[in-house]
C-alpha cells in the first residue's frame, strides 16, 4: 500500500520559513519524479515545484522562484520544500505526488496535504 504522508505546514508569519517533508511507503522511491502542489481556498491545484527522480533537475512556477526550492533523499524516501519569505498569498494546502509512467501508463500518488497559513 503506498503512503505519501506530508508534515511540517503551520502557521507562519510573512518573510517567515517552512520546511514541509512527504516521507513515502510502498513504492520504488528513486524511481518516481516528486512534486508539490498546492490548493488555496476557492481555486485550482497549482503545480509548485518538482522534481526529477535522480534530483538532478528541478522546476518552480514564477511565484516561488528564488524563494522555494525542493529537494530529495532518495535513501529516506523523502521530498522537502524549503520555504523561505513566505508571503500570505502562499497560504494554501500543500500536496506531495510521486508521479511515474509503466508500461505506458501514468502512475501517481497523493499525500492528504498540509495546510500552511501565512499570516500577520
Amino acid at each position: 500500500q503506498v503512503q505519501l504522508v506530508e508534515s511540517g505546514g503551520g502557521l507562519v508569519q510573512p518573510g517567515g520559513s517552512l520546511r514541509l517533508s512527504c516521507v513515502a511507503s510502498g513504492l520504488t522511491f528513486s524511481r518516481y519524479a516528486m512534486s508539490w502542489y498546492r490548493q488555496a481556498l476557492g481555486k485550482e491545484r497549482e503545480l509548485v515545484a518538482a522534481i526529477t527522480t535522480a534530483g538532478g533537475s528541478t522546476n518552480y512556477v514564477d511565484s516561488v522562484k528564488g524563494r522555494f526550492t525542493i529537494s530529495r533523499d532518495n535513501a529516506k524516501n523523502t521530498v522537502y520544500l524549503q520555504m523561505n519569505s513566505l508571503k500570505p498569498e502562499d497560504t494554501a494546502v500543500y500536496y506531495c505526488n510521486a508521479y511515474r509512467t509503466l508500461g505506458g501508463y501514468d502512475v501517481d500518488y497523493w499525500g492528504q496535504g498540509t495546510q500552511v497559513t501565512v499570516s500577520s
